[in-house]
């Protein structure tokens, strides 16, 4: 779907009128080309006093290889800014985020990145770090929204003992693969990390189902994780068929037809994970990703009982008795990897979407309460939130909404279905095992919503 008034902002005459009026000026985001290095540009490390994150940061930056600083240097521009505050105790300490930061947040590149690591409040030795620590967020969300030209910030709170399992998460946070991903508060905690042969393709030798893989951003995240090495089970129903089988074909994986909403759905896809192998490396599952959902929207008072059954079949109980057939067995594998899609309205809500946001809001209760019963397995669970994404279904939305949906955000634009796909293929990584109990919007810091 084309974005008429990007086109028309990245123009020369465009560019004039934009800065003339003060309008919206979405930046063209820099996305992943395989091949192409995680950074384009030098990386200027600092931190607080004290900070335990110092060697393992340098030690992820020494393998992409990334060129590192750790002085300003006038005139030189930078493709991140990376700020260790795991040692700020105290409030008066935050001054050290305006020590950093002050002098070079203009000269961040084109689509540069800055990052500060902190550490979960509720670790805290005391009440004064604690407090310190959750204000780091009040100062990543507010600078998202400061930045121009395709920047991110996140804020990564890495917990005690999980020093090492934060490559996965640092590559992607840097790399062009987080292009619609800003203003998020990422948690990494002990976990199995297993770092891959080849970062190119991490997914080698891994069994990636996809619900819904038949179009949209379920076709992205199926492609996507089979650039990565995975084979891919498609899924979806059958009057889907034809496209299904394109998209499977395409990317050598296999599909399975199936209604997941019927009585005898778990059992089913648990019978062809376990027993039919077919062109797959193994039996079972690595990576589920329910990705399929539906719409049915109206208002409260016009929604009928069959449109709110519908949506919570689909987007949300579905889920929770496939998870419940999955973890009854072994079909899940060890380490493996459990992701949903939720949406920012189960966040924000959103007029004439009760059903939906229902739905998407308890993927979110899906991801918190079972983070702990996969942890017992070494697997993890995660959700990603989309906001606006350029789709057929968004393609559908009245011009109005449309508009207002791609310019309410700090990045003044859509994002498209790849960038939810590579938030998925992130944690879907194996040495993203610390990864886990995370909702992550990709909505390029969407103005709605926490």
């Amino acid at each position: 779907m084309t974005d008429r008034y990007q086109r028309f902002a990245t123009s020369g005459l465009g560019r004039r009128v934009v800065h003339a009026l003060g309008l919206p000026n979405p930046h063209p985001l820099r996305r992943h080309r395989p091949g192409q290095p995680v950074l384009t540009g030098p990386v200027l490390v600092g931190g607080a006093p004290g900070g335990r994150l110092g060697e393992p940061v340098g030690a992820v930056l020494s393998a992409l290889p990334a060129d590192v600083h750790t002085a300003a240097e006038p005139g030189r521009r930078y493709g991140a800014l990376v700020f260790d505050a795991t040692g700020i105790t105290r409030g008066d300490q935050l001054r050290e985020l305006h020590a950093f930061f002050h002098p070079v947040i203009r000269a961040l590149a084109d689509c540069g990145r800055v990052l500060v690591l902190a550490s979960p409040p509720e670790q805290a030795g005391d009440t004064a770090e604690h407090i310190a620590q959750r204000a780091l967020e009040g100062f990543t969300r507010s600078v998202g929204k400061e930045l121009r030209r395709g920047a991110t910030v996140q804020l990564v709170r890495v917990a005690a003992g999980a020093e090492q399992g934060i490559e996965s998460t640092l590559r992607f946070l840097l790399s062009a693969k987080s292009a619609y991903v800003s203003g998020q508060v990422i948690r990494i905690g002990a976990g199995a990390v297993a770092p891959p042969d080849d970062w190119e393709r991490p997914l080698a030798g891994r069994v990636a189902l996809v619900t819904g893989a038949s179009r949209g951003i379920g076709a992205a995240i199926a492609e996507v994780l089979a650039r990565d090495g995975a084979h891919v089970l498609g899924l979806d129903v059958p009057a889907q068929r034809a496209e299904l089988s394109t998209v499977v074909n395409r990317l050598g994986g296999s599909a399975l037809l199936l209604d997941i909403t019927a009585e005898d759905a778990p059992r089913q896809l648990v019978d062809h994970l376990d027993n039919h192998a077919g062109g797959r490396p193994h039996p079972g599952v690595d990576i589920v990703v329910h990705n399929a959902g539906i719409t049915r929207d109206r208002t409260l008072g016009r929604l009928d009982a069959a449109g709110w059954d519908a949506v919570l079949a689909v987007n949300l109980t579905s889920q929770e008795r496939i998870n419940a057939a999955l973890l009854a067995g072994n079909t899940l594998r060890e380490r493996g990897r459990i992701i949903g899609v939720s949406s920012i309205a189960g966040i924000a809500g959103n007029a004439g979407q009760t059903n939906y946001a229902t739905s998407k809001a308890g993927v979110i209760g899906m991801v918190t309460a079972l983070a702990p019963r996969l942890a017992e397995r070494r697997a993890t669970i995660n959700a990603v939130a989309p906001g606006f994404i350029e789709t057929a279904m968004t393609a559908a939305v009245p011009l109005f909404f449309r508009e207002a949906g791609r310019r309410l955000n700090s990045m003044a634009q859509g994002g498209l279905p790849v960038d939810v796909a590579e938030t998925v293929a992130w944690f879907a990584h194996p040495a993203s095992g610390g990864v886990t109990g995370n909702v992550v919007r990709v909505c390029g810091q969407s103005l709605l919503g926490a």
